[in-house]
């Protein structure tokens, strides 16, 4: 078994995904490099690896069980376990998700990717996760799936969502229930928002750079062993329900 820290970033192809790899590579850790389509996972493998990364790519589409399980014999094969998992990967369903409006198809695509792709990604890796000495999870969410701010009066929620925001409150919501289950083992589950960012996700409006969003991840990815679990952080600190 590998002596470096393992992990999994999931969409990691491109934007806060590939931030995440960098910023986790930088510490000499051994990161996979999840991507839906093989050839931009091997081109960010390589730029990784140009900058000193010790990457390698996982060719995993989180919607697609035989493409999650090739991925944990991938790992199995190459490092017999797995120390930490980005649950990175995410869409936004598509237009439009005002709730008059939206098909509940963009809704079903949200969730199946936002959601049932980090419970099926998640339960994968867990037998992997299982023999880290540390193991930590990392569902990235969004502040747009806080309820509390969503129903606070003035409060920046983003664009109305009858898809994307929803699921990221779903996804909060799961990540909760990961955390209780797995509360007598030494895994650390938690949900981080990396603020909003320019990427494909949005068409590059956001404020922040992929690298500023990546911060909390990998913070959430080195906590101690004392460290929090079912909670919901940005770079602020809590973040409410």
């Amino acid at each position: 078994m590998s002596e470096k820290t393992i992990a999994l970033v999931t969409g990691a192809n491109k934007g806060i995904g590939q931030e995440i790899a960098a910023g986790l590579g930088a510490l000499g850790w051994s990161v996979g490099i999840g991507a839906r389509d093989e050839k931009r996972g091997e081109a960010a493998v390589e730029k990784l690896r140009a900058a000193g990364v010790d990457a390698f790519g996982v060719p995993l589409d989180v919607t697609d069980d035989a493409s999650v399980a090739a991925a944990v014999a991938l790992i199995e094969e190459r490092a017999g376990r797995l120390d930490v998992l980005v649950n990175n990967a995410g869409v936004t369903g598509g237009l439009p998700q005002e709730p008059t409006l939206v098909d509940p198809a963009t809704v079903r695509t949200a969730v199946e990717t936002n959601v049932i792709g980090v419970i099926r990604v998640t339960n994968a890796m867990l037998p992997l996760l299982r023999r880290s000495a540390s193991p930590r999870i990392v569902n990235m969410s969004s502040t747009v799936g806080s309820l509390t701010r969503q129903s606070t009066p003035g409060a920046e929620t983003g664009p109305i969502s009858a898809a994307y925001a929803p699921s990221k409150t779903f996804l909060n919501a799961v990540t909760v229930q990961y955390a209780k289950e797995l509360s007598d083992t030494n895994i650390l589950i938690n949900a981080g928002c990396p603020g909003y960012c320019a990427t494909d996700l949005n068409g590059f409006r956001g404020v922040r750079t992929p690298e500023q969003g990546a911060a909390i991840a990998i913070r959430l990815a080195t906590l101690p062993d004392d460290g929090p679990t079912g909670g919901f952080f940005d770079d602020a600190g809590v973040v409410p329900w």
